[in-house]
């Protein structure tokens, strides 16, 4: 009945003129309602503002949470690109050392991770992670991917050992410079990262922008903890007074300690069993030697 009674207003509405008595009603109720209408908009729009200001927050919250998950999936992929364009780069230029002609000919290689650094300024150590088990020994000599020198291993255990930098305080390694075979002793400086290269003839040369390398000495009974010929560093400058027994020479190292994050432990490869019975022989005949020495110089010291 009320579609009907709906339809049947609309077609005589729709009839009817302008001055009609449902144009009139209409009039008449558009200006009673036009106030409660006004009022009711007025009323409703802090709320429907409100629910078009929360919804856009929810969406924009819900949007922002999924630019974070493609954010933090973005940099994983740039981290992993980059640790592997970095472990390309460090094992390339390991390949490149080992099979290259300043690695030291009597020494094998052994890559070690660093896997622990020094709580302290004072302590110029780190812990990598190759061990007795790997064949790492003790007083080793450590080099960086490069080749330049880092330090030795003053302690091992099966699965890992400690290195001591040649910044440490108890470090010490003959060297050489290179240009003009000044040859002394390189040792801390004054601050974490730097060293001095001490014991140096104020009549022998060094110049600033000279590399020190190590000295790898060898006598008859003993030889040096390093071989010779691995860069430490460059001159910085070149101090001498009148008063000073030895040149005081400032040497920056090659190796930047902070980045280290693999090194090469220097393994002496054994010698044949051959050899060792004639360096026998010889001690024993140069002791021989000596000891007729010494009885001739007895039976000297007896006559008359």
């Amino acid at each position: 009945m009320l579609v009907l009674v709906s339809l049947a207003l609309i077609t005589v509405y729709f009839r009817e003129s302008n001055d009609g008595r449902l144009h009139a009603a209409q009039r008449i109720g558009v200006s009673v309602l036009m106030p409660f209408e006004v009022a009711g908009e007025r009323i409703a729009r802090p709320f429907r503002d409100g629910w078009a200001w929360m919804s856009d927050l929810l969406d924009a919250k819900d949007e922002n949470e999924e630019l974070r998950r493609e954010n933090q999936e973005i940099r994983r992929e740039l981290i992993e690109a980059r640790t592997a364009a970095r472990e390309s780069t460090l094992q390339g230029a390991i390949a490149a050392y080992v099979a290259g002609p300043s690695f030291p000919a009597d020494f094998e290689p052994i890559v070690a991770r660093i896997v622990g650094r020094p709580p302290t300024p004072y302590q110029q150590e780190v812990i990598v992670s190759a061990g007795t088990g790997d064949g790492v020994r003790r007083n080793a000599p450590v080099v960086s991917e490069g080749g330049n020198l880092v330090g030795k291993v003053t302690d091992v255990t099966d699965s890992t050992a400690r290195i001591t930098l040649i910044t440490d305080q108890s470090s010490s390694v003959s060297a050489v410079v290179l240009e003009t075979e000044a040859s002394g002793v390189v040792k801390h400086g004054a601050s974490t990262s730097s060293l001095i290269l001490d014991r140096v003839e104020k009549d022998e040369m060094a110049s600033e922008g000279n590399t020190v390398i190590t000295a790898g000495w060898t006598t008859e009974r003993f030889e040096s903890l390093f071989p010779r010929g691995i860069p430490i560093g460059v001159v910085e400058s070149v101090g001498q007074q009148d008063v000073d027994l030895f040149k005081r020479i400032q040497v920056a190292p090659l190796v930047d300690f902070d980045s280290l994050s693999a090194v090469i432990v220097l393994i002496e490869k054994k010698r044949p069993q051959s050899a060792q019975p004639a360096q026998q022989g010889q001690q024993g005949k140069k002791g021989q030697q000596k000891q007729k020495a010494a009885g001739r110089q007895q039976g000297t010291a007896t006559r008359p």
